[in-house]
């Protein structure tokens, strides 16, 4: 016997307990959606169960974003949500309230997508979380399927679980309701492909009831059957923290042997397309360059570094991660600084990129940062351009004067002493040469992310330092050669 859509979803909100509807969803349908945070995960989330045919509602108590929003405006830049995001505002599938109780009322399944930053110790601030939580006990009339789309640390679930049932005992109140991991694995600047075709869906779920519910939802993404993963509760957050250590992991140790590379004059380039053939290892995330950025991969190593210490366990590898990439972060400005012999005062800087990579305006712990600050300090000035992510660095650093944000790439490197490349956007691989070395005062290339071959810059006539290209070692910085090359005319075997 076929079941309409349409009846199996007046099913999902009047008939949660029929075994019928948990048998007969699987096929998925429209349901209606409480998303709370329309920050960078909520936004998208949001957009792309709206475009799937659900009725989501997002909550934001920010009433400058919850204007900009209502407005049709989107307040973040990512690829293709803006589109996303007008068109089901227009067709009336995404709404946005600050009205929590609302929310509560909306949606059977209520995500929460709020921001999880930093604390000072390294673990997860979980406080946004938990109002939600407190929130939804203070509203919920109804059963409902919590759900944390945020990144939360091991334990979450059951905590926010413990602060609804506070509420509802506090109300005198016996409601039944399951809290769901449901961790994203969002890339950002390829988001919403990454959510409309995912590679995997992970579901921690206790109860079968909302392990059923989260497949319906992502039936129309998992058509083949086989992305999504069902697990324990605390299987599913930990999945979510070892995904993105596991890939800072391979950018550190690639950054390890780029700078052993750089030591022994061998390029790393070579050394990554040799392993990276290996299938064990793969091409993926194995770029050397000037260090990893973003609001995913720092947070997340520090706060399962913090988990580990919560339980007496020290992750050495994952102390190692961190302690590699704070130190990849200043090679670009320890290679300025080796070259112009300690001096930097008064010189001018262009550097190219500024968001942590490409397609995102997103500076959140940004190489570029690390590198600028460390500039300014030595009296420098910096001409930087960065295709979207300029507005961002306007928002932190102000007007300085030791500071220009410039309108294109090639106005950032008039009269600049060097070019430096931070972020590898698009249009920076297949510069023109010829204008970068009529521009520059000096035709030298410091390249955080390894975009050219240094042969070819060596015949066009320019000084060209990567990261781990091995010929780095020997070559002379302007004020006398290196200690390597040095090593070699003392007759100390230095070989290449």
């Amino acid at each position: 016997m076929l079941v309409s859509c349409s009846n199996l979803c007046f099913n999902a909100q009047t008939k949660l307990n029929s075994s019928d509807f948990l048998r007969d969803n699987k096929y998925g349908c429209s349901m209606k959606i409480t998303i709370y945070g329309a920050g960078y995960v909520g936004l998208v989330t949001g957009a792309c169960l709206a475009e799937i045919g659900n009725d989501v509602m997002i909550v934001e108590i920010n009433q400058d974003r919850l204007a900009t929003l209502k407005q049709s405006e989107v307040p973040i830049y990512e690829p293709g949500l803006e589109n996303l995001f007008k068109r089901n505002l227009a067709a009336g599938r995404l709404q946005f309230t600050d009205d929590a109780k609302q929310g509560v009322g909306h949606g059977l399944l209520q995500f929460i997508a709020v921001g999880t930053p930093p604390a000072a110790d390294g673990s997860a601030d979980l406080r946004y979380v938990f109002t939600v939580a407190e929130t939804i006990g203070q509203y919920i009339n109804d059963y409902r399927v919590i759900i944390n789309k945020s990144t939360v640390s091991v334990g979450t679930a059951d905590r926010v679980a413990a602060i609804v049932k506070q509420g509802l005992a506090q109300r005198q109140v016996n409601i039944d309701f399951d809290v769901v991991s449901n961790p994203e694995f969002l890339k950002e600047g390829a988001a919403i492909d990454d959510f409309m075709h995912p590679d995997r869906i992970i579901i921690g779920a206790q109860s079968e009831k909302a392990l059923q519910l989260m497949q319906a939802l992502y039936a129309p993404l998992n058509s083949q059957g086989d992305r999504l993963f069902a697990m324990g509760v605390r299987s599913a957050e930990l999945t979510k923290y070892a995904a993105n250590a596991l890939l800072a992991t391979k950018i550190s140790f690639m950054n390890e042997i780029a700078s052993i590379a750089e030591r022994v004059g061998a390029d790393i380039e070579s050394v990554r397309q040799g392993i990276g053939s290996d299938p064990r290892i793969g091409p993926h995330f194995i770029y050397p360059g000037c260090g990893y950025g973003g609001s995913c991969f720092p947070k997340d190593v520090r706060a399962l570094l913090n988990t580990g210490r919560e339980f007496d366990y020290e992750a050495q590898i994952l102390d190692a991660v961190e302690n590699v990439n704070n130190r990849q972060k200043r090679v670009l400005f320890d290679k300025l600084h080796h070259y112009y012999a300690s001096d930097l005062r008064h010189k001018v800087f262009a550097v190219w990129g500024l968001a942590f990579k490409p397609n995102t305006d997103d500076v959140r712990e940004a190489s570029s940062r690390v590198l600028m600050e460390s500039l300014w300090q030595q009296g420098a000035r910096v001409q930087a351009y960065d295709p979207v992510a300029m507005n961002e660095i306007a928002h932190i650093y102000g007007q300085r004067d030791d500071l220009v944000l410039c309108e294109s790439a090639e106005q950032a490197l008039e009269g600049a002493d060097a070019l430096v490349i931070v972020t590898e956007w698009p249009q920076f691989r297949a510069p023109d040469f010829a204008v970068i070395k009529k521009q520059l005062k000096a035709a030298v290339i410091f390249d955080g992310r390894n975009l050219f071959e240094p042969k070819q810059l060596s015949e066009l006539g320019f000084e060209y330092y990567g990261i781990g290209r091995g010929q780095n070692r020997f070559a002379s910085n302007r004020f006398g050669t290196s200690r390597l090359l040095n090593k070699a005319k003392q007759g100390e075997g230095v070989t290449q």
